[in-house]
């Protein structure tokens, strides 16, 4: 379509001065080039300071193809030819080399204009549109990224799902129709890959199994955690346990079926059925049970851990830190967790455990590291100790005895009160052997100590040694 001009541009600008004409072209484009007819810049207009000072005023007295780059010097040489002929108005795009950063694209087009054959080169600065074409190739090769991840996760879940030599099955949750099925199902089942799709799932099993399928498939769908069940399949003759799983894709919900003959790896069966065993009693067991990975947040945690951390639901216990309820925030868990990657396990670790409604528990901790390639974790035994501890030293009158009871005190009380601990033991130790050296002559024993005998009736009567209602001085 040939490009639409004005009808009648002689009368709609008959009375238009220069400085009219001027601002009407700096307004219709970024930047304008006053040329003359052999190509050279004679003055330039701009209301983009930036172009100004960065580049546009050092091109005066230059000619126009000496500030563009080498491959851009034709397209110049073309929009001086197209304005000198007067043909048909065309866009170039040319590029000014920057001596640091990215060149400065322009989209020029040029004008003939006045009896001494000057031209008007009009510009569009283009650099907003590089920028979008970038972020476009930047999101493009995200995508390209995404999907060649995903295209391989797909990839190893198909291998995965076609050469395992468990029967397994892909249900919808909604239908309970089978969306795929493995070729160890095939074999299981008796039937076509392809017929077994959109089958109804309970029609696979016996009549009389199939009120124990349906608790199986809403007890999971309810809680959503793996459950088992021992069941027949619909010829009556073959028992199979039936392991069924939750999970989502996208906005679907998925049954993931799996079907274990039994009979045939009566073995395996019977680990299976000791896993699931174990799995119970840890939830059950009263020692607290919590398993994290290897930042610490919560991956699963047993009833006693929720009892002791005063937690309603697992739910709220997922996902957050163990240092959240775990004795000095930012201190046990990181010398947990040190211990862990260094040695593998820990044993009996004391510290104390607070739950959400300030109630603190003396507890030890057994940890384990629980090697994983892909996602390694730490198991954690929380044992509620409060009942059997021995009362806590007091810092007043009742001073430890040895040094094991101090170390006993470490992470319960600040340090300083430990230093004061350890200088009282260490003063009454003393005092102590230099009575036993003196046979309880405390004059002898003040002076062993290098002490007055009025300070050492002070520590006398505050350590609480000795008969101090008499002097009971032997003098030496």
């Amino acid at each position: 379509m040939p490009a639409r001009r004005f009808s009648a541009p002689d009368v709609a600008f008959a009375g238009l001065d220069g400085t009219t004409v001027g601002e009407l072209v700096t307004a219709a484009s970024d930047l304008a080039l006053i040329l003359d007819a052999q190509g050279m810049v004679r003055d330039f207009a701009s209301a983009d300071r930036e172009l100004v000072d960065g580049w546009i005023a050092k091109w005066v007295g230059m000619a126009w193809a000496d500030t563009v780059t080498v491959e851009s010097r034709p397209k110049i040489a073309s929009l001086l030819a197209d304005a000198a002929t007067g043909g048909e108005v065309r866009w170039r795009q040319v590029n000014h080399p920057a001596r640091d950063g990215p060149d400065l694209p322009v989209l020029y087009t040029t004008v003939h204009v006045g009896a001494r054959g000057d031209i008007v080169a009009l510009g569009r600065d283009l650099r907003p549109m590089a920028v979008l074409q970038q972020r476009l190739v930047t999101a493009q090769q995200s995508l390209e990224r995404d999907y060649t991840r995903l295209r391989h996760v797909e990839t190893r879940y198909r291998l995965l799902f076609q050469v395992t030599s468990e029967a397994v099955l892909i249900v919808d949750a909604e239908n309970l129709k089978i969306v795929e099925a493995n070729p160890a199902a095939s074999h299981l089942l008796r039937d076509n890959v392809k017929r077994l799709l959109g089958r109804p799932l309970l029609e696979l099993f016996d009549a009389a199994a199939m009120a124990d399928m349906r608790v199986l498939l809403a007890g999971v769908q309810g809680t959503g955690r793996a459950e088992n069940v021992r069941t027949r399949l619909a010829d009556g003759n073959r028992e199979i346990l039936a392991y069924a799983a939750l999970f989502r894709q996208e906005h679907n919900a998925l049954l993931l079926l799996r079907l274990l003959p039994l009979g045939g790896d009566a073995d395996a069966i019977a680990v299976a059925k000791a896993k699931s065993r174990l799995l119970e009693a840890v939830e059950s067991a009263p020692d607290g049970f919590v398993v994290t990975s290897q930042d610490g947040r919560i991956l699963a945690a047993n009833a006693a851990f929720l009892d002791l951390a005063q937690l309603a639901t697992e739910q709220q216990a997922r996902g957050e830190s163990l240092d959240r309820w775990l004795g000095r925030p930012g201190v046990d868990l990181n010398v947990l967790t040190a211990n862990l990657r260094q040695h593998g396990s820990v044993h009996l670790f004391a510290t104390t455990l607070r739950g959400e409604y300030g109630a603190s528990t003396e507890i030890e901790v057994s940890a384990v590291a629980l090697p994983n390639r892909d996602e390694p974790s730490f198991g954690f035994t929380i044992r509620s100790v409060g009942r059997r501890l021995q009362p806590a030293a007091r810092l007043g009158n009742e001073l430890p005895r040895s040094v094991e009871q101090l170390t006993e005190l470490v992470g319960r009380v600040p340090l300083k009160e430990l230093v004061r601990e350890t200088t009282d033991l260490i003063e009454r130790l003393c005092i102590e052997a230099a009575l036993e050296l003196t046979g309880d002559n405390r004059a002898s024993a003040a002076e062993i100590l290098g002490l007055s005998r009025q300070s050492l009736y002070v520590k006398l009567r505050r350590f609480g040694l000795g008969d101090l209602g008499s002097d009971g001085d032997v003098e030496a």
